[in-house]
């Protein structure tokens, strides 16, 4: 990391750089005394006085300032005053300081080597004589950017079954054109995006990007909150403005108490800049890569079989998983997962899960350990599929824990769907997981688990220590990432997937801890695609999980179609292998080997979209991987014409040779080349074709 500093005349220091030669930031001092970022990347520096603070941040008894709802122009921020900064390793450390409150703030920035990504968050220390009671804090501000009139906003629905649906809309079409320069005064007007309640991503992704429709550029970001989030856009001092944040209390119910000497740390967010939205969105991946804890499943890449979609759904045996085992093997899987029900001895077992001992009744030769050890002996790595934060309300561990175990407001302790939700910040509930995942995976030799979250708690739990749902909330959700990190710590072997409904729990904090992301259950083969295509939006191939769900009864294009959907992800494999023909396994086995062959490419790809991002019911959509010597793009058709050219930009005037991977029956479509982009032709819908694209030497 480089820095340069200019000083004034009576010796302050004024400005300073900071950063490397992908990504360098300019900071100024304003006429009010605070630091200002006037810089991000290689655009022009915008007057300190168009800036915005470093931090904001509202208090009680000190306002929000003249913005109204927004978290902009606030009073605490405007009086933070710059006290110098150090740096060290790829961070920067900015220490701010409020004499009234006698409140400092230290932003702590960092930015991965040669990755243009700016990940930034705030550390509040009390230092004055009385308590302050903070009800919002930003992670990260920017101002300067492009005027509204000329900017898009990209945001993504993230619903149950449909997730990653993005779209984009002028900036304009929410903060509308007030005339300033009549006024004397910038819209309070702004777009806000929130994500609440302990499914971070349920209604919509934690990221948002804009472009500038005159020079294409585009500004990229993710919030790493596990719990609440929000950010906003909207106009400020003829430009616009960006503002990420935590849990806020209008959103949230958020909001901590420090007393003298107490601190808060917000959760991190994550700014990539670009030419564009595909080379923002390479620059986060990068980031993501970069942030998250090392394991060797990210090279890896396993082909992971799964009993539950389309398939068992819940109900697993041992007459049921032998005979999927042993075709699961056939087909190329290296682990075998048996998802929810294999606990279960009644038959509703939603209100009683939480022992997480096997059902006798399910195994009852040998008990669950028999079919352990099929997995082990076809070669396969075996797993389990567990709900480790709920307590059925009939279960014996409902009482067996203390009442601060759980989730609890005004003393009650919650219920949702006869659920109890448990509090990983206290010792009992964490040691309860901790006995649990150790019996799994130490003494039982299970490699990998599927961690499922099936109930949304909104606006969280207030224990004895908390002032607000929303704080009881993040700190619970801090906390059951701590406990995951333990449990890697103890067994670093261990795979975890993480599962919320789907992909309800998509968050960029999460994904920097376990190893894969659920990406959805959606059940339709058809309606997958454009999920599949979306996904690496937010989280990195290797980690995106997809389901491949092939069917005895599927025709071969409908076979090829489940299966190549997951190629360019983690291939998650289901369905009823047992019951196919020769054939037809046979297709799987070729799709599985092929994606073996691909995988270690992934791992280091980023992604493209040759056809811009996926929308819901397109017919056609791609979704491109590159690397520095392959691209792999995967082209699916719903309808509409059987050929369609696309551009490849990154390749255009180049010699390439396209092979197609997948299908192998060669009626399956073709691939030309042009000079420019690919002319494709999948004469059979639904269909599905995996490219390879090679550069000439």
């Amino acid at each position: 990391m480089t820095g340069t500093a200019d000083a004034d005349p009576n010796g302050a220091q004024t400005t300073f750089t900071w950063g490397h030669s992908a990504l360098e930031t300019e900071f100024a001092v304003a006429s009010d005394g605070t630091l200002r970022t006037v810089r991000l990347g290689d655009t022009g520096a915008v007057d300190p006085e168009a800036a915005l603070p470093l931090v904001e941040l509202t208090a009680f008894g000190h306002g929000s300032g003249w913005s109204g709802p927004r978290f902009t122009g606030t009073a605490l921020g405007a009086r933070l005053r710059y006290r110098g900064h150090r740096t060290g390793g790829d961070g920067l450390t900015v220490e701010l300081h409020d004499p009234a409150t006698g409140l400092t703030a230290f932003a702590e920035l960092s930015c991965p080597a040669g990755v243009p990504v700016l990940r930034s968050r705030v550390r509040l220390r009390n230092d004055g004589a009385g308590p302050l009671i903070v009800q919002s804090v930003s992670s990260l501000l920017l101002g300067g950017l492009p005027a509204a009139d000329t900017l898009d906003v990209h945001r993504a629905r993230n619903d149950w079954l449909a997730e990653c649906r993005w779209y984009t809309e002028p900036l304009r079409a929410t903060v509308a054109d007030i005339n300033v320069d009549v006024h004397q005064h910038d819209s309070r007007a702004a777009l806000v995006c929130t994500g609440r309640g302990s499914w971070p991503t349920d209604g919509q992704l934690a990221m948002g990007a804009v472009t500038d429709r005159d020079s294409g550029r585009a500004w990229l970001w993710q919030i790493e909150s596990p719990a609440g989030w929000r950010w906003d856009l909207g106009e400020w001092a003829h430009g616009t403005h960006l503002a990420l944040n935590g849990p806020t209390d209008a959103e949230h119910q958020w909001r901590v108490r420090l007393a003298p000497g107490e601190e808060f740390t917000t959760v991190p967010a994550a700014l990539a800049v670009g030419s564009g939205f595909d080379e923002a969105l390479g620059a986060l991946t990068a980031y993501r890569r970069a942030i998250r804890r090392p394991h060797p499943d990210h090279t890896r890449l396993p082909v992971v079989f799964n009993d539950y979609m389309n398939t068992l759904m819940g109900d697993p045996t041992t007459e049921k998983l032998l005979p999927l085992i042993d075709a699961a093997a056939e087909a190329g899987a290296e682990y075998f997962c048996i998802d929810s029900g294999w606990y279960d001895d009644s038959e509703g077992w939603w209100d009683s899960v939480g022992e997480w001992l096997p059902s006798s009744r399910r195994f009852p030769d040998g008990g669950i350990g028999v079919v352990l050890d099929r997995i082990r002996q076809r070669g396969m790595v075996p797993g389990l599929w567990l709900e480790p934060e709920v307590v059925g309300v009939r279960s014996p561990v409902a009482d067996a824990l203390p009442p601060e175990a759980f989730f609890q407001r005004d003393g009650v302790r919650l219920v949702e769907q006869g659920r109890h939700q448990l509090d990983l910040r206290h010792p009992a509930a964490r040691a309860h997981l901790d006995k649990t995942v150790d019996r799994l995976v130490g003494d039982w030799g299970v490699g990998y688990l599927k961690l499922d979250y099936n109930i949304a708690v909104d606006p969280g739990t207030c224990g004895p220590d908390d002032l607000a749902p929303g704080a009881g909330l993040l700190g619970h959700a801090r906390a059951y990432l701590d406990w995951l990190t333990g449990v890697l710590d103890r067994h670093p072997e261990l795979v975890i997937e993480n599962c919320a409904s789907g992909g309800m729990r998509m968050d960029g904090a999460t994904l920097a801890v376990i190893q894969l992301q659920s990406t959805s259950d959606q059940q339709d083969p058809l309606r997958y695609p454009p999920i599949a295509a979306a996904a690496p939006t937010a989280v990195p191939p290797e980690q995106g999980a997809v389901w491949a769900y092939p069917q005895a009864e599927f025709d071969d294009d409908l076979i090829a179609v489940t299966l190549g959907g997951a190629l360019l992800g983690r291939i998650h494999l289901s369905g009823h292998l047992n019951r196919m023909t020769e054939a037809q396994l046979a297709l799987v086995r070729d799709a599985v080997t092929t994606y073996k062959t691909i995988r270690g490419d992934l791992a280091r790809s980023v992604p493209f979209w040759p056809l811009g991002l996926p929308g819901w019911t397109d017919e056609w959509l791609a979704l491109g991987l590159r690397t520095e010597g392959t691209t792999y793009v995967s082209v699916w058709r719903r309808g509409g014409p059987a050929e369609l050219r696309f551009p490849v930009a990154h390749l255009a005037g180049r010699t390439v040779r396209p092979d197609i991977l997948h299908p192998s029956r060669p009626d399956a479509g073709s691939a030309d080349w042009d000079g420019e982009g690919l002319r494709v032709s999948v004469p059979h819908a639904p269909g599905v074709l995996l490219i390879q694209l090679t550069v000439s030497s």
